[in-house]
């Protein structure tokens, strides 16, 4: 069974940092791209971050742009997101997506939007607050 499972959420006060993984089973995620999403209540949801199958791209919602660091290790067969200097802002569920399998001409690609994702997870909830 293909899974992703999201974790490392919980609450944090505004300025603080956490760090998001997103571990896969039942596949392998070196040929998938990867990404984060999220959604706050009462709003769509919206890409946060992606990451080539290679690692060698990386692209940003400008909301969380220097803010917030997304990296991968194959070996693991994880992602992760790392988020710093958190705002009340960024309180949202956080979900991890992966591509379908892109073959070795699609190893730059970086997806943003949430139809280009094949696999989800169920999300982790990330709340900034004092």
């Amino acid at each position: 069974q293909l899974q992703l499972v999201e974790s490392g959420g919980g609450l944090v006060q505004p300025g603080g940092s956490l760090r998001l993984s997103c571990s896969a089973s039942g596949f392998r995620l070196n040929y998938n791209a990867m990404s984060w999403f999220r959604q706050a209540p009462g709003k769509e949801r919206e890409a946060v971050a992606c990451i080539s199958n290679n690692g060698g791209s990386t692209n940003y919602a400008d909301s969380v742009k220097g803010r917030f660091t997304i990296f991968r290790d194959n070996a693991k067969n994880t992602v992760y997101l790392q988020m710093n200097s958190l705002e009340p802002e960024d309180t949202a569920v956080y979900y991890c997506a992966a591509s379908g399998l892109l073959g070795p001409g699609l190893s730059r690609l970086c997806i943003m939007y949430p139809t280009g994702m094949q696999y989800w997870g169920k999300g982790t909830l990330v709340t900034v607050s004092s």
